[in-house]
This record gives C-alpha cells, structure tokens and sequence, in this order.
C-alpha cells in the first residue's frame, strides 16, 4: 500500500518536466522568430548546417587538387556554402560544381574558390578588394580569414542579397553596388586583389591600387581564359599564368575596352 505523502511526491518530477517542457518550447519559439527578423532570412537556409558535408568537399574536392594553406582549407571547412546559393540549387550546393545564382551570373566552384584565395597568400589582417560580389561566398571565405573585405557587384540585385546573406552570416563586409573596373580608390591600397569575372585585359586602375608586396588574382582572356596571379614590387608588376578557368565575361566599362 502506497502511503498518501508517497503518491505525491512522485508526482513532482513529472510537474518539473513539464515545466522545462514548456520552458524549452518557448525558447525554441523565440529561436525562430529572432532568426526570422534576421537581414536576409528569407533567401538563406539558417537552420541546416551540413558540417559533415563540407568536411567531405574539402577533403575530396580541395585537398585531393593540392590545396595546403590550412587557414583556407578552415575557412572552406566553416563558411556554410549553402547560405549563398538560391533554394531550388540548395540540394547541390557542395557538389563539384559551380551553380546558378540568378541574373545569368554563378558562384564558382568550391575548389576555384579555394585555389583562387590560396594563391593571395593571406596571413589575416589584410585589407581585401573582391571584384564582383556575385553570391557573396567568396567574399566570406575571405572575412573568415580575418581579411577586411571590400566588395563590388554591378548587378545590383546581387549586391543587395550578397549584402543581406553576409550580414544574415554574421559576417562584416563592405558591399558597393557599381562597376568595379575602376575598383575602390576612396579605400585603397589594398594588400590583396581578387576578380571573380574575366576582363579580356588586366584593367590598370586595379593594378594602381594594389599596394607594393600586394597580390592579385583574375581571370583574363575571352573564349579562352588563364588564371593570372599579379604581385607588386617596388621596381613593378610580375604576371604569371597559374591555371587554366572559365568564368563569365567582366562587363561593364571592361567590355568597352575589349
């Protein structure tokens, strides 16, 4: 026979569990709607993490082609692809592949991502000038590496969502919406350069702004394009052709130029 007080007392946990029940629902609740009011919460995906797959694509698809700065294989391993690309490629957004991105414009694919930032040579700390902000990923993987970041999209409705998907990320960079032939003079020097659609020329304003000891990295040429890597001495500019790319073509006053 269970005695009165027995009966009870072990009702208690369940009232206690039911409690931090509620507690963790209301929480939950608050979670998402915070995330809901976040900038660009409506074009990024901010509940899935897929850790598990960017391990995967930076091991077989970054590593396995030689990349070995492991401060970029870290930024790859963190900045979450999936964030920047549009929902109906989401699925695909860690294949080896670039994708569509909208306004007949791609994100790169993860491992040109990777060489392309290797090759700058960054340690953190620099002050970083991207020619065309497209979905913004390469822009993160640059903020990750502790690099101020400067960006310039002339497509201005992929300016405003890169703007939005970044600061949705909790990542700080400065996005301009305009032609980025003639870069950022108001900000430079810069210590790195890094051009995300190809010029059929180098254009000599970027070149003029990248600060002596800096590097720069860009697509150049037309049908057929090579992936150049600048550096600035103090007696010039060394250019050599690092690898073989297909990227859309820069427009803009670049195209004026051809």
């Amino acid at each position: 026979m269970t005695a009165p007080g027995a009966r009870r007392f072990s009702a208690l946990p369940t009232a206690i569990l039911a409690a931090g029940l509620f507690l963790l629902l209301a929480a939950a609740c608050r979670g998402r709607e915070a995330r809901a009011n976040e900038p660009g919460a409506g074009t990024v995906d901010l509940t899935g993490d897929r850790q598990g797959e960017r391990d995967r694509m930076v091991k077989e698809q970054i590593e396995a082609r030689g990349v070995r700065d492991q401060r970029v294989l870290a930024a790859m391993r963190a900045v979450p692809r999936h964030r920047f690309v549009p929902a109906e490629v989401r699925d695909q957004a860690y294949d080896d592949t670039p994708l569509p991105i909208g306004m007949a414009q791609t994100i790169s694919q993860p491992y040109i991502v990777a060489f392309m930032t290797e090759a700058l040579g960054l340690v953190g700390g620099e002050k970083v000038l991207e020619i065309g902000t497209g979905s913004g990923y390469q822009a993160a993987v640059l903020a990750q590496l502790d690099c101020r970041v400067f960006s310039i999209e002339i497509v201005a409705p992929l300016a405003e969502r890169a703007r939005a998907d970044l600061a949705a990320a909790g990542l700080a960079v400065e996005v301009r919406s305009g032609d980025g032939y003639r870069g950022w003079p108001e900000q430079a020097p810069f210590d790195a350069v890094i051009v995300t659609a190809a010029p059929e020329h180098v254009p000599a304003p970027l070149v003029e702004q990248l600060a002596v000891g800096g590097r720069m990295v860009l697509p150049v040429g037309g049908f057929h394009q090579e992936l150049v890597l600048l550096e600035k001495t103090a007696t010039g500019v060394t250019r050599r052709s690092i690898l073989p790319v297909r990227f859309v073509p820069m427009t803009g006053e670049a195209r004026q130029r051809r």
